[in-house]
């Protein structure tokens, strides 16, 4: 049976090509670790301070640019909720597919749950209808099913999706509803049926974007 990831359906959508020597032919491509070692120090010790582990060692070893970084993390409103997981693995099966992600943090107060994802980078350009928000929220309902988990009176659940956009130092919250769910439910089958009946060729038709991929030489 068929599992897809946000990475694997945002990586079809922008080019199927991309998705089949990645995932298909399973080729790998070594890429420049300082791309990611700061988002990667940040999410671990995130994980740790919140388990409650000793970190200050850690944070000593933290460089110019990471401390203030980390400082916004550690005093966000939503970083200071009530712990509940982090860097966990989820999913759910929507209707023939299974789908799942590893979430950075699950937090709640006494209304809401949170789905916490730390960027150090840049959010999403639409994150109301970013693969990552809508695999989140429907594999994190599923998960928490038991709970009261809706608002009767109007529709909604009470889940939120947070953004903590560390560059800006900004939130974004994305509320769940029961129509949401349903939304996201239909966009994430329609492009799991077109990886699953998708025909890759060989011969594609490159644009200017194929110049910064990382499977270039490969495929190019």
């Amino acid at each position: 049976m068929n599992s897809f990831s946000p990475n694997m359906l945002k990586t079809f959508e922008a080019c199927p090509q991309k998705y089949y020597l990645k995932y298909i032919q399973k080729i790998s491509v070594p890429q420049k670790g300082s791309v990611f070692e700061k988002g990667k120090k940040v999410h671990a010790l995130a994980n740790y301070y919140l388990r409650g582990d000793e970190i200050t060692k850690m944070e000593k070893a933290l460089n110019s640019d990471e401390k203030p970084i980390w400082e916004q993390l550690k005093n966000n409103e939503f970083f200071q909720k009530r712990y509940i997981n982090s860097e966990y693995n989820l999913s759910c099966k929507i209707g023939d597919y299974w789908i799942g992600g590893r979430l950075d943090a699950l937090m709640k107060d006494e209304k809401n749950y949170y789905i916490l994802d730390y960027k150090t980078g840049s959010i999403p350009k639409n994150p109301e209808y970013d693969y990552q928000t809508m695999v989140y929220l429907l594999c994190t309902l599923k998960l928490l099913e038991n709970q009261t988990l809706k608002q009767v009176q109007n529709g909604a659940y009470n889940i939120k999706f947070v953004y903590i956009d560390l560059k800006n130092n900004k939130n974004c919250v994305i509320d769940f509803s029961q129509e949401k769910e349903h939304e996201y439910e239909k966009k994430l089958i329609e492009i799991c049926n077109k990886i699953t009946d998708a025909q890759f060729q060989e011969e594609i038709e490159h644009s200017k974007i194929c110049e910064f991929c990382e499977y270039r030489k490969i495929c190019i």
